[in-house]
């Protein structure tokens, strides 16, 4: 456990990000068309017809809550969204947005792994089955159960 010249305990080296083999500083520094070559099918045929303003606008709502939580050390300020087909680009990353599932907004924090997703793949919009006892009626053998 120690290190090797017996200083104390080793450092924990973590694992740099990397998308597609781009590190996350490069990431921050591509334009539109170098994004658009790292990111699944879907995604470029998305950005080659165009972002609307809708988008363009969840991108510059971003930008100022992230500029005006840059002095402090608290997370940006939640911006709230319909938009669940929006792909989460480089430029999101550490941004808290509020998306809407259909009933409540669900605080998602954009984290680097989540590149090339869409918003809506962290907010689910059903609530999970919980499959309990089978009821009267689910198969032949429950006919003959008798009703107390």
């Amino acid at each position: 456990m120690d290190g090797e010249d017996g200083s104390g305990p080793k450092k924990r080296t973590f694992r740099k990000f990397t998308f597609r083999g781009v590190d996350l500083e490069d990431l921050f520094d591509l334009s539109p068309e170098q994004l658009m070559d790292l990111v699944h099918a879907r995604a470029r045929r998305k950005f080659s017809r165009g972002l609307t303003r809708k988008p363009l606008a969840l991108i510059k709502k971003l930008r100022k809550a992230k500029k005006e939580a840059a002095g402090t050390h608290e997370k940006p300020a939640v911006v709230k969204t319909h938009l669940r087909n929006m792909i989460i680009v480089p430029e999101m990353i550490g941004s808290m947005i509020g998306v809407y599932n259909g009933k409540h907004f669900i605080q998602v924090e954009v984290k680097p792994e989540m590149l090339g997703h869409y918003l809506g793949e962290f907010s689910v919009s059903y609530k999970p089955v919980k499959h309990g006892r089978p009821g009267i009626g689910a198969t032949h053998s429950s006919r003959f159960i008798p009703l107390k």
